[in-house]
């Protein structure tokens, strides 16, 4: 039976395919982003399987491969397609599946649905990725009230950047959420400084206990 990790991220850019990386190896698990927007250049999944070290069999393979690296609703629409959520249902893996959504927790997969009312179908524990730069408060809460709202299982958040102890507390305390560790940024990113990164930061642990709601 699938052991799933949901990893979202308060916003785009803000290190969800790094911590997915490190979690999966961490896990010795597979990976899984159902929905790839932008195919120039490395794709996430190619990311993590440089950064993870899993073989080729472990990143399983996208439902849906967009060109455009934009919102998938708009994407998809540029690429003549519908995206349905009915096709993006979590497979089973003897393993530990890691799966990376894209963007933000309101980000539109369609017209009508935004990734957090995918995670409600998919009922697995979400790990909340935010920066621990200025302006991290705000999304950090906004993004667990939407996710709470709909009575998604949040299993804690995980920073990412350069210490920030009072905006990590403060999210921590008013988000009401477990505080799983922090990744800093990292001069050279390599499976190797990724692994001790996560190690030195995580307590690997707490990625399998209960979410709250």
């Amino acid at each position: 039976m699938t052991r799933a990790i949901i990893i979202a991220g308060t916003d785009t850019g803000v290190g969800k395919t790094v911590l997915s990386a490190a979690l999966a190896a961490a896990l010795d698990g597979c990976y899984l982003k159902p929905v790839q927007s932008g195919l120039d250049g490395d794709t996430d999944r190619e990311t993590v399987r440089r950064l993870s070290g899993l073989g080729e069999h472990r990143l399983l393979a996208e439902a849906y491969r967009l060109r455009t690296p934009v919102s998938p609703h708009l994407a998809a629409e540029l690429d003549g397609i519908t995206i349905d959520p009915d096709r993006l249902v979590l497979p089973a893996t003897a393993r530990p599946l890691v799966v990376e959504a894209a963007g933000g927790v309101l980000t539109p997969l369609t017209r009508a649905m935004t990734f957090a009312d995918q995670f409600v179908r998919w009922q697995a524990p979400v790990v909340l990725c935010a920066r621990t730069t200025l302006g991290t408060i705000n999304q950090s809460l906004l993004s667990l009230e939407a996710l709470r709202a709909r009575r998604v299982p949040v299993l804690g958040i995980a920073f990412i950047g350069a210490a920030n102890p009072d905006s990590e507390r403060t999210i921590g305390e008013m988000g009401r959420v477990r505080r799983l560790g922090r990744l800093p940024h990292l001069p050279q990113l390599s499976h190797a400084t990724l692994a001790a990164a996560f190690s030195a930061g995580f307590d690997l642990a707490a990625f399998r206990t209960t979410a709250s709601s």
